[in-house]
Order: structure tokens, then C-alpha cells, then sequence
């Protein structure tokens, strides 16, 4: 667990698969109750979790973008629409983060 923090990407990959848990909990528990069951309290607690580790998300992913020179309209773009998607941040950790290699300890 802990080479998750000591980098850059090992920390995208961690708000990358915190943000993704988050975003399955809203859509696929937290939205339900609110709307079937009018049970709102989900919500009212996931909103701002989520909108927290999605905003480390973005920075991070811009941060890695920037550090490992990636260009706009090959990489990076991936990175903003998958955080939209649920479970897109887990494919994006399986297809891109997993194999790149950090020089940092």
C-alpha cells in the first residue's frame, strides 16, 4: 500500500480506484434509494466524497500528464472522460497505469 503514495502514478492509480468505488455507489445504490425508495441520505453523504476524489483525480491525472509529457489528444483526454464513466477509472488503471514504471521510491 504504501508505494501507492510514494509516486505520482501509484497516487493516481489510488484516487483513480477510490473514485471509481464512489461513483459505482452513487449511481448504483445511493441514486436508487433517493429516487425508488426517497431515501436521500446516500446522497447527501457520497455527493461531497465524491466530488472530493474527483477533484484529487483530475488534479493528479493533469499532474502525471504533465510530468510524463503525455499529449492531450492521445492520453490525458482518457483520463477525464473515464472518471464520467463507472468503472472507467479501473479500465484505465488495468489498459495504462499498471504498466508504467516509476523511477521514484
Amino acid at each position: 500500500m504504501i508505494k501507492y503514495f510514494s509516486s505520482s502514478v501509484g497516487r493516481l492509480r489510488l484516487f483513480g480506484f477510490l473514485e471509481g468505488i464512489s461513483l459505482i455507489i452513487l449511481v448504483f445504490i445511493a441514486a436508487p434509494l433517493k429516487h425508488y425508495y426517497h431515501n436521500p441520505s446516500l446522497t447527501k453523504s457520497m455527493g461531497p466524497i465524491h466530488g472530493a476524489l474527483f477533484i484529487f483525480y483530475i488534479l493528479n491525472a493533469l499532474s502525471v500528464s504533465v510530468e510524463k509529457q503525455w499529449s492531450f489528444k492521445k492520453i490525458t483526454w482518457q483520463f477525464l472522460i473515464a472518471c464520467l464513466i463507472p468503472f472507467g477509472t479501473f479500465y484505465l488503471d488495468y489498459k495504462i497505469l499498471r504498466h508504467i514504471k516509476t523511477n521514484e521510491k
